[in-house]
């Protein structure tokens, strides 16, 4: 029941809610029956009035909670004890009403309202916008000097002498900085391209995309030549904005970040380009060897030659010869 800001659990021993930092949540607890509060993540800090830790100091209620731990457990220690219980997580206060009962709450599971509500849409930024964000992120240590309130609201991490680096062998791209512009949703990624060998390294400026845990976010600006030089570093900026499917992304600069990018293929060297196969001589006539072949152009004409003297002598024989005798023709 929600009354005047006030959430009553119902006489269930296990009950399931969502985090409203607006409501003040009303939790049963025995003398001898523990309750364990269970948050999403780990708890920020824990204040409380007439609660001890110990069991030796004076109190209405005992409490166990381990730092860097999600939950936290409590015991009531008199009858008709009661007192507030306020605990921070998320950045967010929440405040919770202890009371005897003989009838508790045994365990009380809190859900993040982020988690349970419709994914919230990203925020349309136009491309001058975008524009705006990475000239904001270049200049950010001489605007949060010289101009604060154009970078009201900004985060920025700096990595100095401990940048994230993802390897590819041949070259690496280091994280220098990462900036949220929270209105927009976007991060702006100050990173380092450097090429550890003596060939150029191409690649597409629009393909730069970062992966957190098992999911990747892409680009959608960016400031890169291109074209990574022999042995030689190059200074990068670009923007990831929402999610990949349309929804905010939320992302802290906490997160470990790895950056990735496509790369085109090497463009071909100039000595194997410019230097074309040498001519290769025919093939020999009939399969032989040019020595073979031209002794058997002599023989073929040793034997025409032959043929030709033979046919003349023939023509010129005495039987072939006109007869000298003419015998007269029958009147």
């Amino acid at each position: 029941m929600l009354l005047n800001a006030t959430f009553a659990l119902a006489d269930t021993p296990i009950q399931r809610i969502t985090l409203d930092e607006r409501v003040v949540v009303t939790v049963p607890v025995a003398t001898n029956r523990v309750t364990t509060i269970s948050f999403p993540g780990s708890i920020a800090a824990i204040d409380a009035a007439g609660v001890t830790a110990d069991g030796k100091t004076p109190g209405q209620f005992q409490l166990a909670h381990t730092k860097g731990s999600s939950f936290l457990s409590v015991r009531a220690l008199a009858r008709k004890a009661a007192t507030n219980l306020n605990i921070r997580w998320n950045k967010r206060t929440y405040v919770f009403e202890l009371v005897e009962s003989d009838a508790p709450v045994l365990a009380l599971n809190l859900e993040d309202r982020v988690a349970t509500d419709a994914v919230q849409p990203a925020p349309l930024v136009t491309p001058t916008r975008m524009l705006a964000l990475l000239d904001k992120a270049k200049a950010f240590p001489l605007l949060k000097k010289q101009q604060p309130e154009a970078v009201a609201g900004a985060e920025a991490r700096t990595f100095g002498d401990k940048p994230q680096v993802t390897d590819f062998n041949d070259y690496e791209i280091r994280i220098e900085e990462v900036f949220r512009f929270n209105p927009e949703d976007t991060l702006v990624f100050h990173v380092t391209l450097r090429n550890k060998y003596d060939e150029e390294i191409r690649y597409l400026p629009e393909s730069f995309c970062v992966r957190v845990g098992n999911r990747l976010y892409h680009q959608s600006i960016s400031d890169a030549p291109g074209v990574l030089p022999p042995n030689a570093s190059s200074t990068v900026y670009f923007a990831i904005t929402g999610t990949p499917d349309g929804g905010r992304n939320e992302l802290s600069l906490k997160n470990e970040f790895n950056v990735l990018v496509s790369r085109l293929p090497s463009p071909p060297t100039s000595s194997s380009a410019a230097t074309p196969p040498p001519p290769q001589s025919p093939p020999p006539l009939t399969g032989m060897t040019p020595e073979q072949e031209a002794l058997a152009r002599q023989a073929l004409r040793r034997a025409i030659a032959e043929l030709q003297n033979t046919a003349g002598r023939s023509a010129l024989s005495p039987s072939n010869a006109p007869s000298a005798k003419q015998t007269p023709a029958n009147p």
